[in-house]
């Protein structure tokens, strides 16, 4: 075979339509050799032997799109010194643009027999059995797509709506999706799925890992498969088992059709990554690529003991994000998704440990410089799941600017405060306002916070009403895995039951955590199927569940389908309303400061805390642990905020009205200065309707467990919005 050069920038194999660029880091290998791979498994083996900074590297004229290929890399083997090179193992290329197959868990797969376990931090001889009909092969692929007039929607944080999707559950079951495009990308981007997103008033789609995963082996002997895909052994390649056209790169084309699809829809595409570890495990696990590349340069080893991998992500091993190599790898992998896959965003799982360059969480480490000094990516949504497993690994509200987080802190203090627990009153009012408490102390605005009760790890909104306890006995670990502390209450009932008192009391109980989550200050995120109201049977950790428990079912019930009437509403009149989606937090009256007269005088507070009788809230108040209601004034008069034209927004007023007591409580509406008449938009009992209107000083009782949402026109002069929204804009 004809061979030149080549370069050694840009690492992976890049076809620049005449043949193809090779290059592979590794600052430990001997001797590199490029195994192109025909279909019937022979190898035609190619020496790299140019080498610069220790990039390894080649151009092969001829070589093109769908071309498998992989590398052995000679080296060291030394596990004390965290050497692992085994030549008998085909590596993926860590550049991989797409991937073919999939792994076997065959004994060829590692570099000790599976009876020896020792072998594998000893310095023994590696078991050296080829791995190349066992294992996955890298792909090269044409960088070349028609775009058309794709631009990303660059929606602003406080008019997002995040989506948490599944590119298989979302449309496995959907009716109006083809059988063959059912699972996959082509079957997301299909109009039926599209349409829904876009009619429930989704701005942001957040796709469950996408990357190349790795099936587990000891799930599949148990008949289970990895779900939720987070075991990325690909960083720059599409999942290939979403892919409903083939394998070799056409999982690349397809998956840009999908994010364009979606762009056209009106909505960005953000992608949840798993940067913090790979799929190869500890010293027991499979050597795949990073391993028997470099193994040092890529993973974090324990400082006494290279034979061991430090875990702060409970898989086995973390990337060591002091390596030069590592950093390179997430930046230019960010980049490509961005800039050659249209891509909006990044939520980065167990993010804590992107920040551990070296034992502690370092806000100013390595990996935020260059993420913030980055011309692409610091451009884009940032979302962090700000923990991980380590030691101070909990750090919501600890990252820097630019970034927002998953805020568990609002999904628990939420669950807490609809199950009746004690003293929860203070908490749920500063995070149903943004959280200031944990976000101002940095410069950040309640953007920063991703409001969410529901995510993929643990219950379905369904079940979270439904369910004490976990029922995870399909994932065949004795019901062991999964969160056992689910802040949960089923009502009364363990599981399905047709008590007409549990069924109704559960519907509203769904409806108060949507109209909550839908109406509090930061950045909403909808898990998919919630707004149907899916479930999993009290599964908490369908992790291994690739079926009909975590696969969405469209066949709606009238209940699902009053849901999903309910929760587009709800969207609508969040979207619709600057005052519910504000950029900056609120300021409120004094704690202790006179309520405003009852003749109309004086200015009333951007946000106002009344207790049942209608009067502002004072310390015993907030202190009373026993107190589980109170009503919320925003003053979208107030707001002072300035719109794209240059104008100050004003907004209707809206009065929300939390009864999370049992019983039904009658609540006092405050004085005219607050308004003269409230017109009811929203009651999640439907004991009052929409419309009905109530006057100043006027009794309303709101049922057990329900909120009550009341709204008075802007006392400004009104105009519409540049968008035609509802809320007003003034001249400044």
């Amino acid at each position: 075979m004809q061979t030149w050069p080549g370069r050694p920038y840009p690492l992976g194999a890049t076809f620049d339509g005449t043949g193809t660029n090779f290059a592979l880091f590794s600052s430990v290998a001997e001797r590199v050799q490029l195994c192109l791979l025909a279909d019937d498994g022979t190898e035609q083996r190619v020496d790299l032997h140019e080498v610069d900074a220790h990039v390894f590297h080649v151009f092969l004229p001829g070589v093109g799109p769908g071309t498998r290929y992989g590398y052995r890399v000679h080296g060291p083997w030394d596990p004390a010194s965290g050497h692992r090179c085994d030549p008998t193992k085909l590596l993926l290329d860590p550049y991989a643009k797409a991937i073919d197959g999939q792994i076997d868990g065959d004994q060829a797969l590692f570099s000790y027999k599976f009876n020896d376990a020792a072998a594998a931090v000893s310095g023994k001889a590696p078991f050296g059995t080829d791995s190349a009909p066992h294992t996955l092969t890298s792909v090269v692929v044409s960088p070349y797509f028609d775009w058309g007039h794709d631009r990303p929607p660059q929606i602003d944080y406080h008019d997002t709506v995040l989506y948490e999707a599944h590119v298989k559950g979302m449309t496995m079951r959907h009716p109006d999706v083809p059988d063959e495009l059912r699972g996959s990308y082509a079957g997301m981007a299909h109009p039926a799925v599209t349409d829904h997103l876009k009619r429930l008033g989704v701005t942001a789609v957040e796709l469950m890992p996408v990357h190349q995963f790795v099936q587990d082996a000891t799930l599949q002997a148990k008949g289970l498969a990895n779900y939720w895909g987070y075991n990325t052994i690909g960083f720059f390649a599409p999942h290939n088992a979403y892919a409903a056209y083939g394998k070799r790169g056409q999982q690349v084309l397809e998956f840009k059709a999908m994010v364009k699809a979606l762009h056209q829809a009106g909505m960005e595409v953000i992608l949840d990554v798993v940067y913090n570890h790979t799929a190869e495990g500890n010293q027991l696990g499979p050597t795949l690529s990073f391993k028997g590349i470099d193994n040092a340069a890529y993973y974090r080893l324990v400082d006494d003991d290279a034979a061991h991998y430090f875990d702060t992500t409970g898989t086995g091993n973390s990337l060591l994000m002091r390596s030069p190599a590592v950093l390179q790898l997430i930046m230019d992998s960010l980049r490509y998704w961005v800039e050659e896959m249209h891509v909006d965003g990044f939520r980065f799982d167990l993010a804590a440990t992107l920040a551990r360059q070296f034992h502690e969480v370092d806000r100013l480490s390595a990996f935020f410089d260059i993420v913030h000094q980055d011309p692409v990516i610091s451009q884009v949504k940032l979302i962090a799941e700000p923990w991980d497993l380590g030691d101070g690994g909990y750090q919501v509200g600890g990252f820097p600017p630019l970034w927002t987080e998953w805020n568990g802190r609002y999904r628990d203090t939420v669950r807490d405060f609809w199950r009746g627990e004690p003293a929860t009153l203070p908490e749920f009012a500063s995070r149903l306002t943004g959280s200031s408490d944990l976000y101002e102390h940095s410069g950040r605005k309640p953007i920063a916070s991703i409001n969410f009760v529901i995510a993929h790890d643990g219950f379905t909104l369904n079940d979270l009403v439904s369910y004490n306890e976990k029922h995870n006995e399909a994932n065949g670990e004795g019901g062991k895995d999964g969160e056992s502390f689910n802040r949960s209450w089923n009502c009364g009932v363990e599981g399905p039951t047709d008590d007409p008192e549990v069924v109704a009391l559960r519907a509203r109980q769904r409806r108060n955590f949507l109209t909550t989550l839908l109406l509090s200050q930061g950045v909403p995120m909808l898990a998919h199927g919630d707004e149907l109201g899916r479930t999993q049977g009290g599964n908490n950790n369908g992790y291994a569940q690739d079926n009909e428990t975590t696969w969405m079912d469209w066949d709606l019930s009238p209940a699902g389908a009053d849901l999903l009437e309910f929760t587009r509403r709800l969207v609508r009149l969040r979207l619709d309303h600057p005052v519910l989606h504000r950029r900056a937090f609120f300021a409120g009256a004094e704690l202790g400061a006179e309520s405003p007269a009852a003749d109309g005088s004086g200015e009333l507070p951007e946000i106002d805390w009344l207790d049942l009788t209608g009067a502002r809230m004072d310390g015993t108040d907030w202190a009373n642990g026993f107190a589980r209601s109170l009503m919320v004034f925003l003053n979208g008069d107030a707001m002072s905020e300035v719109d794209r034209r240059g104008g100050t927004l004003v907004d209707d007023a809206f009065l929300l009205l939390f009864n999370a007591h049992s019983e039904d409580l009658d609540f006092v509406l405050p004085p005219a200065a607050y308004a003269k008449r409230w017109t009811t938009v929203l009651d999640t009992d439907s004991s009052t309707a929409e419309g009905d209107t109530h006057q100043a000083g006027a009794t309303l009782t709101v049922t057990g467990r329900s909120v009550v949402v009341l709204t008075r026109p802007s006392l400004r002069r009104p105009a519409r919005t540049a968008t035609g929204r509802t809320g007003a804009a003034v001249s400044t």
